[in-house]
């Protein structure tokens, strides 16, 4: 188990980048297997959770080549090319890589198992494989949970069959593990949302000339025939850059650059809280050059104040409520969440999590059903927290490290790699002066730099 100290901080100032979108890089790894010829695709992530994914597809018989550290040549098989497995395909820690491979491996004509490691096949997986069953699938579960059994249709066309789904819980990943089977259906397939969740797939479709329509909630994919490769650069992961901007908006005196993030609006509510918050954090948009918006995020120390969280907004920032939770820690007044339930079936219960950690700094924080209360300000102080497993918790336990009155370390750090390699040399470029990284084996280092 490895561990991250990080002390107080003094002023934090830089123009950076952060690695590339975790969940474009799936994305765009699936699509590009699927597609027939050579697809190119640069800023690709290379953290655990996408190097699950690829590992998959390599084991369907797709080549993946890397060029640089980050750009990648994906040779697509087309959407009937790959090979049966010839084990349990493991998709480590990554819920995105199962549920998204679940789509897609529902239309293949052999049978495929998906396991994980503990943690992954502990969360729900019923959500996905039940519309994929009326589809025409055979997905079998362990109790609703993985590992996951599935055989491909089995009717004379051998297609799977159009429907129409409505989520009960807005889940891209649900979403997308539809919208990928509905490109082997008998017809269209629409998947109707009870709020706007990330739209990273139907974009990267659209990009590819997929016929795909929104009509309010109603996302709808018509089967293309085939699907062309492409060249893609892939933005810098917004969600990774929350944790450097609300850093640079509670630390005095510092100001923080973020350029060539992603600025997807169904990414984004962090920034729209933030600013109810009072926060100076604005956004320079580049020109537009893929499917997805790009520009620079700007964040300045700020006063903060409490404010309340639900609905839409929810779905919009839901792997930013950890470091939101922090900021609220030092924001003046009660800051509450609801309607964030989803975060109890993350890699960790990170409501549960969140809460246990944050009152060990000192925090004033309560837990609710669906969410959190935050009551602000509080003095942190430093100690020795748990990451949970979780790869958004031990960041921002890091974080909260900076605004404490001494070191916190967290242990379990070597999950932050899942999401974010070259986390740590990031804080340095900032001006983080006090951090240190200890591995497993008892070593340290000033940097932990990423695969």
């Amino acid at each position: 188990m490895s561990s991250l100290r990080v002390g107080p901080a003094v002023s934090l100032r830089g123009c950076i980048r952060v690695p590339g979108d975790k969940s474009i890089s799936h994305r765009a790894l699936l699509l590009a297997a699927l597609a027939e010829g050579t697809s190119r695709i640069e800023g690709f992530l290379p953290s655990h959770d996408c190097l699950a994914t690829l590992r998959c597809l390599e084991a369907l018989g797709v080549e993946v080549t890397f060029q640089e550290p980050t750009t990648v040549t994906v040779h697509g098989r087309g959407l009937h090319g790959f090979d049966p497995p010839r084990e349990p395909l493991d998709c480590a820690r990554s819920g995105t890589t199962m549920r998204l491979l679940t789509g897609v491996l529902a239309a293949q004509p052999f049978r495929s198992v998906l396991t994980g490691d503990p943690g992954l096949n502990r969360r729900p997986m019923e959500r996905v494989a039940e519309p994929l069953r009326r589809m025409g699938a055979d997905v079998q579960t362990a109790d609703g949970h993985a590992p996951l059994t599935i055989q491909g249709p089995k009717n004379s066309r051998g297609r799977l069959h159009g429907i129409v789904h409505r989520l009960q819980v807005p889940s891209a990943q649900v979403k997308s593990a539809l919208l990928l089977a509905g490109l082997y259906a008998d017809g269209p397939t629409t998947v109707v949302e009870p709020a706007p969740a990330r739209d990273h797939t139907e974009r990267l479709l659209r990009w590819q000339g997929v016929d795909l329509r929104v009509e309010g909630p109603a996302v709808t994919v018509y089967p293309p025939a085939r699907l062309p490769p492409f060249s893609l650069r892939i933005p810098g992961d917004f969600s990774s850059a929350a944790f450097l901007l609300v850093a640079a908006l509670l630390v005095p005196g510092s100001e923080v650059t973020v350029t060539g993030v992603g600025v997807n609006p169904t990414r984004t509510g962090l920034l729209d809280v933030l600013r109810a918050m009072g926060a100076e954090v604005r956004v320079s948009y580049d020109s537009a050059s893929g499917p997805e918006p790009v520009g620079a995020v700007i964040a300045r120390a700020s006063q903060l104040s409490g404010v309340e969280i639900s609905g839409d907004t929810v779905v919009r920032m839901i792997d930013e409520f950890p470091i939101l939770a922090v900021a609220a820690t030092q924001a003046h007044g009660r800051t509450v969440v609801r309607d964030a339930a989803e975060l109890r079936v993350k890699e960790s219960d990170r409501i549960a999590a969140l809460v246990e950690e944050l009152r060990r700094l000192g925090a004033r924080i309560d837990p609710l059903p669906d969410g959190f209360v935050v009551y602000g300000p509080s003095s942190l102080h430093g100690g020795i927290l748990d990451s949970h497993g979780d790869h958004r918790l031990a960041m921002t336990l890091a974080i909260a490290g900076l605004v404490a009155d001494g070191a916190v370390t967290v242990q379990g750090a070597e999950r932050i790699q899942d999401s974010f390699p070259g986390f740590v040399p990031l804080l340095e470029e900032i001006g983080v002066d006090d951090v240190e990284w200890s591995d497993a084996a008892g070593g340290s280092d000033r940097l932990a730099d990423g695969p």
